[in-house]
């Protein structure tokens, strides 16, 4: 045998004999799990059978989806998509502004809904909206901002028909318009009480949100909170908060409870990137009610008149008082021969109570007051000299030079300053950043103190003697309380600089 064959052959045994070794090893068994490679299948438990659906659970569910879906069906055909078409001039192109953006329709949301300018230089500003059918007659609820300035208002039905609309009637402080379309079959919703809705009761918003052709979307969720105000959206507040979805094209349509019943309309949201984020707002379908009933019955809005400056009674005002808590109103001062100085009402009154319902600021009041017809009693529980007592008035129609005395109260002659709660309106005329907190001086008087030490119009006001102003009542409050000799310290935001005036309070 030569030397290759013979190293062959060693090989050929060797090779052998470990895959002899291995398969006799395998076949018993003997190889040993070590610490570094542990038998994984050996400490396996066996998966947790999911347990049954329990029928009692799933069948709540159906009940309320069944719940959902009846309503639905039910009020779809009572609401309605409305475009409008607006022209204007180039350079009153409107932009978006603040966290509280009105959807669609209004003169701040959605750029890209603006045709290219014609060759005199005019845009053709399209608008989608949404409102509510109210009456067999084509009567149908929506917001003043949808239908604001329009040249031309088309209604499109849930059955797909289409109708030019007329304008029966606005009203900016509420933000309510009422429309009308001359149709046959017509489904009108059922009308609710709103007063009777409650924090946490499931609700349904109805509108054509964003587009077209998304038309008729619904969505739910629960009355977050009721009487919202302060909000800056209108002059009357009284918002139901919801947190059912709702976008850009919703205003104007339905919020409904379960009953199917119409217990407001869709009208804004509080948002920080102009979609929904959990925050929407529906007007009253009571405050909707008075509003259109007015408009159709009387031609204009009447509203009740009380005839007194009122503040909101701030956490330093209820200290001062001796108030166990910051509640209602205190009266800075009653208006002569008006119907509050009729009932006996006086300054320094702090008011806490509306009809039996408590009040929790100054808006609040005044949309309550507002929202009342005239010559129609009313009652109020008024604290006086530590003892509480009810005091019945009756109101009064708040007529327009009444209006603008009343607004007056914003004016300050000691200083020479008017100031303004912020709010969309303002954000636009002064240029005024999303996150603008305070009040903006809306008028300076140049003869006056605060325009000798550098006051100007469009500055906001953030504090006031180093308290934190949130609205008019605030500032109210604090120079209500400096008299002369006394200083202000005003620290306030002038474009992205920030800054701060003082100067003593002058004899009057």
């Amino acid at each position: 045998m030569s030397k290759h064959k013979l190293l062959r052959s060693k090989w050929f045994y060797i090779l052998s004999g470990i895959i002899i070794g291995v398969a006799f090893t395998i076949g018993f068994n003997v190889t040993s799990a070590s610490h570094a490679y542990p038998d994984i299948t050996a400490q396996m438990e066996p998966a947790a059978e999911t347990p049954p659906v329990d029928q009692a659970d799933l069948n709540v569910a159906n009940q309320l989806s069944n719940a959902f879906a009846a309503v639905a069906q039910d009020v779809n055909p009572s609401v309605v998509m409305i475009f409008t078409e607006t022209t204007i001039k180039a350079q009153n192109q409107p932009y978006a502004g603040g966290p509280f953006e009105q959807f669609f329709g209004g003169d701040d949301f959605f750029q890209h809904f603006f045709q290219q300018p014609s060759p005199r230089g005019d845009l053709k500003q399209q608008g989608l909206g949404s409102g509510v059918i109210v009456d067999r007659n084509g009567i149908i609820l929506t917001n003043n901002h949808v239908v604001k300035n329009a040249d031309d208002i088309k209604v499109k039905l849930y059955d797909g028909r289409e109708f030019e609309a007329e304008v029966k009637g606005t009203d900016a402080q509420t933000d309510l318009a009422v429309i009308s379309i001359k149709a046959d079959n017509l489904k009108p919703i059922k009308l609710g009480d709103s007063d009777k809705a409650r924090v946490g009761d499931w609700v349904l918003a109805i509108g054509s949100p964003l587009q077209p052709e998304l038309e008729h979307t619904v969505t739910a969720g629960i009355i977050s909170a009721k009487g919202r105000s302060g909000v800056g959206l209108s002059q009357y507040e009284d918002f139901i908060q919801t947190d059912a979805a709702i976008n850009p094209g919703n205003s104007g349509g339905a919020m409904v409870n379960l009953n199917s019943q119409l217990i407001g309309i869709n009208s804004a949201i509080a948002t920080q990137n102009g979609g929904f984020m959990g925050i929407g707002f529906a007007i009253p379908v009571n405050l909707a009610k008075k509003v259109m009933t007015d408009i159709l019955e009387k031609g204009k809005v009447v509203r009740g008149w009380l005839g007194v400056y009122i503040q909101t009674i701030t956490p330093d005002i209820a200290k001062a008082l001796k108030l166990d808590r910051a509640k209602g109103v205190i009266v800075s001062k009653v208006q002569k021969d008006s119907p509050a100085e009729k009932a006996g009402l006086k300054d320094e009154d702090i008011i806490l109570r509306f009809n039996g319902k408590e009040v929790g600021n100054s808006t609040e009041l005044s949309t309550w007051i507002a929202g009342t017809s005239p010559d129609a009693k009313i009652q109020l529980t008024i604290l006086r000299d530590g003892k509480v007592k009810d005091v019945e008035v009756q109101l009064g129609e708040l007529t327009p030079d009444k209006q603008k005395l009343a607004e007056a109260s914003n004016k300050f002659d000691q200083i020479g300053v008017t100031v303004s709660n912020i709010d969309n309106t303002m954000r636009r005329k002064y240029d005024l950043p999303d996150n603008a907190t305070g009040v903006v001086i809306t008028a300076v008087d140049p003869q006056g103190v605060a325009a000798a030490y550098g006051l100007k119009e469009g500055d906001v006001v953030v504090k006031l003697n180093q308290t934190v102003i949130k609205s008019v009542d605030d500032f109210s409050g604090i120079m209500g309380q400096l008299g002369a000799g006394d200083t202000a310290l005003f620290y306030v935001q002038r474009g992205n600089a920030n800054l701060f005036i003082a100067f003593q309070i002058p004899e009057k």
